[in-house]
Formats: structure tokens, sequence, C-alpha cells
């Protein structure tokens, strides 16, 4: 089953407009350093006491992608131990092919099928922990040993609709990208990254939304991706487990 372009795009349009135009300019009556902006964000999230609790969490829900001009969807299932165990299944209800399942355990990789190119596979490992960075930035507003990160405050950024808070996030391999942060909610909004394809460089955009409160932590249920202006992808989640029994085969890493 696929979907038509047209859905899309007027998704994008309404997005874009709304969004697209925050522009980043020095401000005096910034936070000290970024500890005290992600501070105020862990608290707005659900505070220290209740994020720290999460020892694990299982959520499932739904993806939109597009491939050429057809929405494909994904059925998905996300599985995380915290702080070094996250694998993501995806399965393609409309495709044969068997379900695929990439994420890390500790130091080894979980790629399955296994790429057919061996040399692909510390580029794939890499992607999925800064898959799982970008994620957590939106439900902890840290890090985890998986990927540790440092925070810079950057500035503060404007758009019609409001100021946002501007952290760099980097990690041992340098520049990871930009988390912003509602000034006023302060709940995060988007995370931006450069990515480079074909010799060009754009900008990736992973929006969050939809926060709701579930088990005392409140955490984005709804996920938006775009590239160089143009929205390709919109993530809906259903419900998240926290601190669930989670089966230890999910975690098995390819052999």
């Amino acid at each position: 089953m696929t979907y038509t372009l047209e859905g899309m795009k007027l998704f994008s349009v309404a997005l874009f407009c709304a969004v697209s135009a925050w522009t980043l300019e020095p401000q005096l009556a910034l936070p000290s350093d970024a500890s005290v902006v992600l501070a105020r964000t862990r608290a707005a999230l659900g505070g220290e006491k209740a994020l720290g609790a999460v020892n694990n969490f299982v959520v499932t829900g739904r993806t939109q992608q597009l491939r050429g001009i057809n929405l494909v969807p994904i059925e998905f299932e996300i599985a995380c131990e915290l702080p070094g165990k996250y694998v993501r299944r995806d399965e393609i209800p409309a495709q044969e092919s068997e379900p695929t399942r990439v994420g890390f355990n500790g130091e080894a990789g979980i790629l399955q099928p296994p790429p057919s190119n061996v040399a692909t596979q510390p580029a794939r490992l890499a992607a999925a922990r800064q898959d799982f960075a970008r994620l957590t930035l939106g439900m902890f507003a840290g890090s985890f040993s998986a990927l540790p990160l440092t925070f810079t405050l950057a500035g503060q950024a404007q758009a019609p609709e409001g100021k946002a808070d501007v952290v760099d996030v980097r990690s041992a391999a340098g520049a990871l990208g930009r988390l912003f942060i509602d000034s006023a909610t302060h709940l995060p909004i988007m995370f931006s990254w450069p990515t480079t394809a074909q010799g060009k460089t754009t900008e990736t955009r992973l929006y969050y939304g939809d926060y709701r409160e579930t088990s005392g932590v409140t955490w984005p249920f709804r996920l938006k991706r775009a590239v160089g202006g143009d929205t390709v992808e919109e993530t809906t989640f259903d419900k998240f487990k926290i601190n669930t029994k989670i089966d230890p085969k999910k975690f098995e890493v390819s052999k």
C-alpha cells in the first residue's frame, strides 16, 4: 500500500509556514550556560526524579516515509534499555520483505538482515547511535553512555511565533547538531544537523511535537523530519511502556 504525495505536500506547507524561519541572533537576557537551559527543559519533561527513574521503554507506532512520489507506511517498534541498548524494528505492510532490526547492544551492533557490504556496518551502527541520541534528546534533554554528548549555549533564535534557546550538541566525533528549545514552555522544538549527499550539504531537521504526559513524564508523540525544506517523514507514537519487561532476544546482536 502506498499513498499519494499530495497529502504530504499540504502537510509540508503548513509545517514550514510555521517553523522554518528561525534566525539565530545575540540576546542580552540569556541564561548563563547550557546547563541552565537543559535543567529547565528536564523540569518541563517531568523533572529529575521522574526522568531518572526511567530504566527502559518500549514504543510502537507508524512512520510515513516519502520515497520518490509515494508515501510508504512503516510499522515499527522501538525498544530501549538505558543507557546502552536500543533497537528499532521496522516492517512495511505493503512489501513481502522480512522486518529489519537496527540498533546496538553496548558496543555490538544489531543489523538484521546483515548488510551485504560489511564495510558499511560501522557507518550504519554510528547512524543508529545518532538516531538514538536525537530521539532521547526530545525525551530527556540529556545524553547517555551509548553516545555521550556535551552541550554549549549558542544563543537564542527568533521566529514570528516566538523564541527558542539554541544549544550546540557535540559528541566525541565532533558537532552533532543544534537543539532548539521553546523559551516559553522549555520543551524541545527541533534538532537540526547538516547532511551531505552527492557533494551537496543540506540541513536536516527533526521536529518534536504533540507532547503528552505518560507515567509521570512528558514526551513527544509525533516526530517530523525535513531535509532542505522538504518534509520527508512523519512518525506517530501510539503509547510508551515505561519500566516494562523486555525480552532479551530483542537485543540479540548480529552474528
